[in-house]
């Protein structure tokens, strides 16, 4: 018996999202992305398949492999989303648990103006 990897568990988890999240250009997708040392984050249009805003904390001075690097990016990502013009999306976990980092980023972007 074959056991899945938690990468392949997370990607079938994040297919059925999928299913139902979809980004417009009204309230575009807010997309999370977490690996073991950096977190990323984008807004993006489904319809047109752009990406209109991103942020990673490769780019910035904190880590992402910790609540406060997830903070710091959620807040970022707000930030440039709101200079765009951009005040609501829907909120994609990735296929992750809504917890820990992702939860983070998420409430930090809520609280920076970003509603979800």
């Amino acid at each position: 018996m074959a056991r899945d990897s938690k990468n392949v568990i997370r990607l079938r988890i994040h297919k059925r999202i999928r299913r139902r999240v979809r980004g417009t250009q009204e309230r575009p997708r807010l997309a999370v992305f977490r690996s073991v040392k950096h977190i990323y984050a984008q807004v993006i249009d489904d319809v047109q398949g752009n990406t209109i805003v991103a942020a990673s904390s490769g780019e910035s001075k904190t880590t992402g492999g910790n609540i406060a690097g997830a903070k710091a990016i959620g807040k970022l990502v707000a930030e440039r989303a709101k200079d765009k013009g951009i005040k609501a999306v829907v909120f994609d976990r990735g296929g992750y648990l809504y917890h820990g980092r992702v939860k983070a980023l998420a409430d930090a972007a809520r609280e920076a103006g970003l509603e979800f």
